[in-house]
């Protein structure tokens, strides 16, 4: 059953709803993605290995196909609708590989206080011992409560994260430089100096709406969070700044993002995986200390190589999301997903992807 599962997901393509309100890429070109709950009644309305497919399926094969010819293989994404310990475990192993070496961190954001949406310890800690991870963290360029170091460490301390592993602030000592290749904007990233301690990175995002970038989700995670304070000041403003994070321009901050994800995935020379976790779902990020109400109900867990694919699933999802109007309007006012077109256009992943539910 489990081959047939991922067979059928693989080739079921569907356009957005008309009601949504998508609009298209900044390219013109009106975006396609997998629909989970059509994927997974295809599946469950088929009694024989030897269904014949649909039209729609044989887009998606060509689509597919595509991919192949542009990276190398199709990206897969996985999903669980179970936000739980056991939930989270389980869409980290559907991924099939190990991160390698002794030194493994984990990137999460520590959630300013007092009440914002960060990924509780007790959700995360089994999966966090499994990989025997350092948490990891960097100091924010605007303020608040972790923007210097120490009193980072009392508010990691204070939401439970000491309590389940090693905790480091990888820019207490400063900044790394590392190189940018073909980027768009920056030529050079600035992450924390501890960044190098490490060999490989699990990024564990809790994917959410956000005030500046339109959306939070795992390349945000590798670049404004592995970004030193410096380095998410350059990020901003697309490599003016090391002091100030206002007044870049909105699209060239989004390709930023998106070259220093591609810098951290080259260092690490692909030692890396991302889960992110859609639950509540906030027009505002884990940076609020006092964010908005979700108006979306918790979706589920997903889990790729692809931080491109991933962050497009989670998008696709949001806009098939019933109560989707707020976080809809945060995305759009941002131009949100040119993230993802400028993170394709480098080579960071790729916006076409298989989505696989792991669900039985």
């Amino acid at each position: 059953m489990k081959k047939r599962l991922v067979l059928l997901l693989s080739v079921v393509l569907i356009l957005l709803p008309a009601g949504c309100g998508r609009q298209g890429s900044a390219s013109g070109e009106e975006h396609q993605s997998y629909n989970v709950a059509e994927a997974a009644d295809s599946v469950s309305d088929v009694g024989t290995e030897e269904a014949e497919p649909t039209e729609e399926k044989n887009l998606a094969s060509e689509e597919a196909v595509e991919t192949v010819d542009s990276f190398g293989e199709v990206s897969v994404v996985y999903m669980t609708r179970d936000i739980s310990p056991e939930g989270l475990m389980a869409v980290y192993e559907a991924l099939g590989v190990e991160l390698s070496g002794d030194h493994i961190a984990v990137k999460l954001s520590t959630g300013e206080p007092p009440a914002s949406n960060y990924l509780r310890p007790e959700l995360i800690s089994d999966l966090v011992q499994h990989v025997d991870g350092t948490i990891v963290e960097c100091n924010t360029a605007y303020g608040g409560s972790r923007a210097e170091t120490a009193m980072h460490y009392q508010v990691a301390e204070d939401h439970g994260f000491t309590a389940i592993a090693d905790f480091v602030i990888m820019d207490e000592e400063g900044s790394m430089i590392i190189p940018v290749e073909g980027g768009l904007q920056l030529s050079e990233n600035y992450v924390g100096a501890h960044f190098a301690d490490y060999d490989g990175f699990l990024i564990l995002s809790h994917f959410k709406g956000h005030a500046m970038a339109g959306f939070g989700g795992a390349i945000k995670n590798i670049s404004i969070g592995i970004g030193s304070s410096e380095g998410k000041c350059l990020i901003h403003t697309a490599g003016k700044s090391r002091t100030n994070i206002w007044g870049g321009n909105q699209d060239a901050f989004l390709e930023s993002m998106a070259d220093a994800g591609k810098s951290v995935v080259d260092y690490l020379d692909g030692n890396i995986l991302y889960i992110n976790v859609m639950n509540r779902l906030s027009v505002d990020c884990d940076c609020s200390g006092n964010p908005a109400e979700p108006d979306i109900h918790d979706i589920g867990i997903l889990a790729s190589t692809d931080p491109v694919a991933l962050d497009q699933a989670c998008v696709d999802l949001i806009y098939q999301a019933e109560g989707n109007e707020s976080l809809v309007r945060r995305i759009e006012s941002k131009n949100g997903e040119h993230v993802l077109e400028a993170g394709e256009e480098i080579g960071l992943g790729s916006r076409t992807y298989t989505l696989v539910v792991i669900d039985e």
